[in-house]
């Protein structure tokens, strides 16, 4: 009977292995780790190529100082509070910010074939970028990492109860603004009203 191998002991063996090789295991961290540290760095940065960039550097200090990440208690954890750092870095680093057309993308690990669950992503992302950073990022922790409010306490050096608050309000926000939402029929009846027609 086989068990599986939770995402953290993933990274914690990743940290391991790059101690122990050097930087050849990199590739095998930026694998296991790099779509979900871009997601949140597109959190707070609302800029796909600044949330890139973020990562490179954080990895690029992982490498230059891999014993850093072996060491800590919770090496993904630890891992997640540095890109979210070099994220704020460069948020307050940039003058202009030219965010995202579509962060569908980022919001799972495959390709979204279907046309409806595309949109559905695309609104989401949309109304979540209206969201202030410190609610994002706990929206993404929460949902797309699955972590426990005290976990997200301990990657955002906060209690795991402000935690819970911002996401509460998140959630209302994100609510409101998705329920405020042309529904497809309302579209359609705006775009008929146009002289665009669905046949």
């Amino acid at each position: 009977m086989s068990t599986s191998v939770s995402f953290s002991d993933q990274v914690r063996e990743c940290a391991k292995h790059l101690v122990e090789v050097g930087d050849s295991a990199l590739a095998g961290l930026f694998n296991l780790t790099s779509l979900r540290l871009v997601r949140l760095a597109t959190s707070v940065t609302r800029n796909q190529h600044d949330a890139e960039d973020a990562v490179q550097a954080v990895l690029v200090r992982v490498a230059a100082q891999p014993q850093k990440l072996h060491r800590a208690d919770q090496p993904w954890y630890y891992l997640l509070r540095m890109v979210r750092n070099q994220s704020l870095l460069i948020l307050r680093q940039r003058k202009l910010t030219v965010p995202i057309d579509c962060l569908s993308d980022l919001c799972t690990q495959t390709t979204v074939d279907e046309t409806e669950q595309a949109e559905s992503f695309r609104a989401v992302w949309s109304a979540l970028r209206e969201l202030p950073v410190r609610q994002r990022e706990v929206v993404v922790l929460k949902i797309w990492e699955e972590l426990t409010f005290a976990e997200i306490g301990q990657v955002l050096d906060i209690s795991a109860s402000t935690a819970a608050s911002r996401y509460r309000y998140a959630l209302e926000k994100l609510a409101k603004r998705l329920s405020d939402s042309p529904t497809d029929e309302q579209r359609k009846h705006h775009s008929i009203s146009r002289g665009v027609r669905y046949d």
